[in-house]
């Protein structure tokens, strides 16, 4: 957005992070790829020519996608659509060849052999797709791309009732019924300090701006 109301950092309190999860790199299965390394290799040589989807500018498909072609130097176009209702028909039926969705949506389509899994995006394997291989394994460390979920306060709150608030969070995160919610959803919960959690946002604000620059994306 070209401007907000507020400023993340100096008008809310961060409470504790609640949960992240990994989001998919799928492509339609007529593509020669089975790895990260093979569809980069395959999309160098045909420079300009290969699509990708997300689900609208600045959104997590599409800076996702953006930092793969930052690391890998390939050139790619982006094809922005209004929602992954959109997006997923024109991949299936190859008209973009990649997409960074959420596990919970392109799984199904996986496993009845329309799309190819290539690839989760978090640091460590999704337990949803225990099968399917990190970007770092795949030879691309540092890559992370987490969709993650926190709690934040108003400015200013009193660090004893921060304190409080966290605890009960912990509490819940723990819970074995939450858990395997989160679990149905491909998620995992992310219990820790809501001091953590500050240097999350603080680190992902620092490290996405920094993709937004070089990628030249403009808010609409």
């Amino acid at each position: 957005m070209k401007s907000l109301p507020y400023d993340t950092q100096r008008d809310f309190t961060p409470l504790g992070l609640v949960g992240g999860g990994s989001y998919l790199m799928a492509v339609h299965p007529a593509i020669a790829a089975k790895t990260v390394k093979e569809f980069v290799a395959w999309t160098k040589a045909r420079p300009g020519q290969i699509s990708y989807a997300s689900v609208g500018i600045g959104s997590p498909s599409h800076l996702a996608a953006e930092l793969l072609r930052m690391v890998a130097d390939i050139d790619m176009q982006h094809v922005p659509y209004k929602g992954g209702s959109a997006a997923l028909p024109d991949l299936i039926a190859g008209r973009v060849s990649m997409f960074f969705g959420s596990i919970s949506t392109l799984n199904p389509q996986v496993q009845n052999g329309r799309l190819r899994a290539i690839a989760v995006t978090t640091l460590t394997r999704s337990a949803a797709m225990p099968e399917v291989a990190t970007f770092v394994e795949s030879g691309y460390p540092g890559f992370e791309v987490n969709g993650w979920y926190g709690l934040l306060g108003p400015a200013k709150m009193p660090p004893a009732l921060v304190a409080r608030l966290n605890g009960e969070l912990q509490k819940v995160l723990a819970d074995a019924d939450t858990q395997t919610r989160f679990a149905a959803n491909g998620m995992e919960p992310a219990p820790g300090s809501a001091a953590a959690f500050g240097e999350r946002i603080r680190n992902e604000i620092a490290k996405w701006a920094q993709v937004v620059r070089a990628a030249g994306i403009k808010p609409e």
